[in-house]
């Protein structure tokens, strides 16, 4: 039997969306303002969904329990899977004290704490992203900095702060090709306008960055060295995305990026050192920050050592992304579950689509061609050549999973509400509320996308979901569908750093477990004000003549 969402079940769509959203509020709240653990969080959080599926929805018990489940399956791997082996590979470098080097030779670069970030949590996160995405470049940074002595509170807001501008380019353009791919875009298109979007925000992001850090004085304090970052990442970004293709944005804007960085720091640096690795102002984790440790040099040798393990990492990650290689991998091992009870029984209906239209639901265990498993290999890897036994390479591994137990859970809860809300259609009410506002649409259309990615975790998902909605809109209103397309994945980006699994993934890297209301508290306002003004910007693009020329 084939069940057909509702969009607005109560006849009313003031009504019905807010009753769509009792869910996110619920988790967000228990998170923001009850203190509640994560995965209890979630668990309430889910709990609301399945009471509103079926009971307001009229969406069947048994569907709405498997829908959950689907996307439990789901948080376990990728997201899961990235996350325990991201830590099992800080856990090797820690324990043998390699790590700590690595921190001194970042240190040598510079000890202004302000740059690092500009390194770290900007530069090198967004390779992480363009090769993996998925959480790998929080889950990466934000242990790197809290090794390097930055607050709890700082190393896991900051780390979500920069992993914003290169989103929508992840995983080798996996948002934008998908976005294209499901919804009939012209892939080149649509990536031209992101790329015609993204660079704006790839300038003010750093700033903005090192102003949520150390405010105003102390972000001018360092401009020059913001301005080189920026600049160096926005400028690649616009080129390859308009005159190549979405698959090498991100990697080659942030090796530019890093390159132009460090060679710039070679002739410039800032008067004053700063220090502190706490957030100005009220930080709640400051106490926690490790204090200052004097630079120590080391011999070429040990730092080639401290650095391996991360070369190793990236080198795995970057190979896993390559569509071959994970075509490859997936001939070899990737079997396909379809969802019984789920799977082609719900129907999508206009006007989210053209007609209804079947949702798909196959659980493809591709454990091989999962940037987890890189990873995990990466650690192995990397294990044997700072000479670990391999009884304590598993003993660590062991030690790891248990250390992570509770975040594990809070994903996997995380994405069955996510994926539930998808399939039982209230994130579809809550995106229709935002498509009816008429001519404020690029605005709203817009802040869909940052919904769309705060809902489900994923830029790409968030695509999937709205991206038909937003052509058939911005068609209907007389706009670019592909200005509103790429408006969807830009302003989603945005959303990225408030979504539920991604300050999980923060919390968990940081250790600074059960404090993700903490840290949701913190991004939140950084989230909403970067996402409006992306609004802001597509509005212009829609309406005003010089950035309408931009569209065309």
């Amino acid at each position: 039997m084939v069940w057909q969402q509702v969009y607005d079940p109560l006849s009313n769509m003031w009504l019905s969306t807010l009753l769509a959203a009792i869910p996110v509020v619920v988790m967000l709240v228990g998170l923001g303002f009850l203190h509640m653990k994560a995965h209890m969080a979630a668990g309430a959080g889910l709990i609301a969904a399945l009471l509103i599926a079926v009971f307001v929805y009229n969406m069947p018990t048994e569907m709405a329990g498997r829908a959950a489940l689907f996307g439990g399956f789901t948080g376990l791997l990728p997201i899961g899977w990235i996350v325990l082996n991201i830590i099992f590979l800080h856990q090797l470098t820690e324990q043998n004290g390699s790590f700590k080097v690595l921190q001194d030779s970042l240190s040598g670069i510079t000890e202004d704490r302000r740059i690092q970030l500009l390194l770290i949590a900007f530069s090198f996160g967004a390779f992480f992203e363009g090769a993996a995405g998925f959480g790998t470049p929080v889950a990466v940074t934000a242990a790197i900095l809290i090794g390097l002595g930055f607050s709890p509170l700082a190393a896991s807001g900051l780390s979500l702060i920069a992993n914003t501008a290169p989103v929508a380019f992840g995983a080798l353009g996996t948002p934008v090709i998908t976005l294209a791919k499901v919804h009939g875009y012209d892939l080149m298109e649509v990536t031209a306008m992101v790329g015609r979007q993204l660079p704006f925000f790839s300038v003010l992001v750093p700033f903005w960055l090192i102003w949520a850090f150390a405010g105003r004085k102390g972000m001018m304090e360092i401009w020059p060295a913001i301005l080189v970052t920026g600049l160096s990442f926005a400028i690649p970004q616009y080129l390859v995305s308009n005159f190549i293709g979405p698959e090498l944005v991100d990697i080659i804007a942030a090796i530019v990026s890093m390159g132009s960085l460090v060679l710039f720091l070679r002739y410039w640096q800032p008067k004053r050192i700063w220090t502190s690795a706490s957030l100005r102002g009220k930080d709640v984790s400051a106490a926690e920050a490790k204090p200052p440790q004097p630079m120590i040099k080391h011999s070429k040798s040990a730092l080639i050592a401290a650095w391996t393990p991360w070369i190793i990492l990236s080198v795995f990650v970057f190979i896993w992304g390559l569509p071959p290689v994970k075509a490859w991998l997936n001939s070899l091992f990737a079997p396909a579950f379809p969802m019984a009870g789920l799977h082609n029984l719900i129907e999508k209906m206009p006007p989210v689509v053209p007609q209804p239209t079947k949702e798909g639901a196959i659980y493809t265990l591709n454990l091989l061609s999962a940037t987890g498993t890189a990873i995990l290999l990466s650690a192995i890897v990397s294990a044997f050549v700072m000479k670990y036994s391999p009884v304590a390479i598993v003993r660590t591994f062991f030690k790891t999973t248990w250390l992570v137990r509770y975040s594990l859970i809070t994903i996997v809860l995380m994405l069955a509400l996510g994926t539930l809300t998808r399939y039982s259609g209230t994130d579809t009410t809550l995106g229709l509320a935002f498509a009816n506002t008429g001519m404020f649409y690029p605005f709203f259309g817009t802040l869909m996308g940052w919904l769309g990615v705060a809902l489900t975790g994923s830029d790409t998902a968030s695509n999937v979901l709205f991206g038909g909605m937003q052509k058939v809109a911005a068609e209907q209103l007389g706009l670019s569908p592909n200005l509103m397309g790429a408006a969807n994945s830009s302003g989603g980006v945005m959303g990225k750093m408030i979504d539920a699994q991604s300050i999980v993934v923060a919390s968990t890297a940081t250790r600074w477990f059960n404090h993700e209301g903490d840290i949701l508290r913190y991004v939140f306002f950084h989230s909403i004000a970067l996402a409006s003004l992306m609004g802001i910007f597509v509005t212009l693009q829609a309406y005003v003549w010089p950035f309408r020329l931009m569209v065309n």
